[in-house]
């Protein structure tokens, strides 16, 4: 198909370059087609198929599936995507980029290029300089939904070693402080300097260069002891590395990437950074950042684990409460007492993670704790409590306690009523049920039915209710108190009857008395 629009447009006396430009091919291979008939290039196309073999033929089909869905896609987005999938591919990037080149130009899918503008800036000592920006942007969930995601990027100056961390919800400054606690901890030291955009969360007013910060961040800034470089309104370019940063960010790690829950994202953002954002070589150092900051870590300010005014380890992490009472914490749910959840509005609960290694649950940030676990290093697990299952035994119990109203002898009867449970775990409520009917309808024959049941190990309510019916028989008086219309519920389960004799057996001289 190539030959042969590249024919038909070189027919309409276009030239080569206008042909190279509208088909997205380079022009010397406008000109070797141009050579070629039909059957050459067929020819060649065979001949290519069946001799030549690449090393991403394996994964040719997935290439082509995910520039065909997403076109913008670079050739470094479908590398990550491959090694993501495939650990073990060993490819150089340059082989890919070939690779996809050739994909496009045979499929003819096009990518949307877009122009950047750049200031450059003076390279910065090691360990002077961190550069803050936010970014957000809209993923698709694995049901097909869009969810908007928040995140704050870091990037040291010299080294450019990278930094993120996300949220489902915007920032608030309090996030930030407890952000830059962890990126301290991830680089393991600070710089002496910040340099931030005039986002409200951090500055109230530039001030003519008397930055006026919120109270609540300049209480942090006392702490920590870091100088601010505010940017100017409307100048991105004097913090171009962190804005390149966003930008690869958006572009690289979260393009068309497909969100499950935040955990899960925050953890797949981390090895990005592992396996590409800090590994590749960087395009204006020509270095990796990860082998530059080895040497730049020695040059940080050492920070102490835990502040003076609270504890990174102490952050309050929100979290909705599930119908079935649980909430999740990386890649796990975790129980909360029965009750918690509310369908009339949304529950809300907030999490704690200590230095032991518990999460503590809490309905409001300095409230009391509900629920208290030892955090799990699995993935996909149910962590459970035993104080927050149903007391399924309350019930059964006062179920219990009300039948045993109706015999004289409590303790024998009790004795019973246990040893049905033994017999019939799963089906006390039943057993129970069928004695306290039989109970309400017969009271007068009860003793003697428990007596006669107990010495011929008849522990079943259905033999028990036999006997009782036997002796109501022999009695001759049927049924000692209410009438069938006011007759507790029957449990409908239906029993084999025993034929009369036996109970006769059973009782043996009973009629004499």
């Amino acid at each position: 198909m190539l030959h042969i629009k590249i024919h038909q447009m070189y027919q309409q006396n276009m030239k080569v370059a206008q042909i190279a430009t509208a088909l997205k091919v380079s022009r010397p291979t406008v000109y070797k087609y141009l050579k070629m008939t039909y059957e050459d290039a067929l020819h060649e196309f065979d001949g290519k198929a069946c001799s030549r073999k690449k090393k991403l033929d394996a994964y040719r089909d997935w290439i082509i599936a995910w520039l065909e869905e997403y076109p913008h896609l670079s050739s470094a987005q479908v590398y990550d995507w491959l090694l993501e999938r495939y650990p073990d591919l060993s490819v150089g990037s340059s082989t890919v980029r070939t690779y996809v080149k050739e994909i496009r130009e045979i499929y003819q899918i096009e990518k949307k290029r877009v122009v950047r503008h750049y200031e450059a800036i003076p390279e910065q000592p090691m360990g002077k300089q961190i550069q803050v920006d936010w970014g957000e942007t809209r993923q698709r969930t694995k049901d097909g939904k869009m969810i908007k995601l928040y995140f704050i990027a870091f990037v040291l100056a010299h080294s450019r070693m990278k930094y993120v961390e996300w949220r489902e919800r915007p920032f608030t400054t309090r996030d930030t402080i407890h952000c830059h606690e962890n990126a301290f901890q991830f680089y393991g030291g600070r710089p002496s300097e910040i340099v931030y955009d005039q986002d409200h969360l951090i500055a109230i007013n530039e001030n003519a260069g008397d930055v006026l910060l919120t109270n609540e961040f300049q209480a942090y800034v006392n702490e920590r002891k870091f100088r601010i470089h505010l940017c100017r309104r409307a100048d991105p370019e004097s913090k171009g590395m962190i804005e390149n940063v966003v930008k690869y960010i958006k572009r690289n790690f979260a393009d068309s990437r497909v969100y499950r829950h935040i955990e899960d994202w925050n953890d797949r953002s981390m090895r990005w950074l592992e396996r590409t954002g800090n590994h590749n070589v960087h395009q204006t150092t020509k270095k990796r950042p990860a082998e530059v900051f080895s040497v730049e870590k020695q040059h940080l300010q050492p920070v102490l684990s835990l502040l003076s005014f609270e504890s990174i380890r102490t952050e309050s992490i929100a979290r909705n409460v599930s119908k079935d009472n649980t909430i999740r914490y990386r890649s796990n749910r975790y129980t909360v007492p029965i009750g918690t959840y509310s369908s009339v509005k949304k529950k809300m609960v907030f999490l704690e993670v200590t230095e032991q290694e518990r999460l503590l649950i809490r309905e409001s940030p300095e409230g009391e704790v509900i629920a208290d676990h030892r955090v799990s290093k699995e993935s996909g697990k149910l962590i459970q409590s035993r104080d927050h299952l149903r007391d399924r035994s309350k019930g059964i119990e006062e179920l219990k306690q009300q039948v045993l109203t109706y015999f004289e002898d409590r303790e024998s009867a009790s004795d019973y009523l246990g040893e049905l449970s033994k017999r019939y775990p799963r089906y006390r409520r039943d057993q129970f049920n069928i004695i306290r009917d039989v109970a309400t309808m017969y009271p007068n024959h009860l003793t003697m039915a428990l007596e006669k049941c107990s010495q011929e190990s008849l522990f079943s309510a259905n033999d028990f209710r036999d006997v009782v019916h036997y002796l109501a028989i022999l009695a001759d008086d049927g049924c000692d108190t209410k009438p069938d219309t006011e007759r507790p519920k029957k449990s409908g389960i239906q029993v084999a009857t025993r034929p009369i004799q036996a109970y006769t057996d059973i009782l043996k001289g009973v009629t004499a008395k």
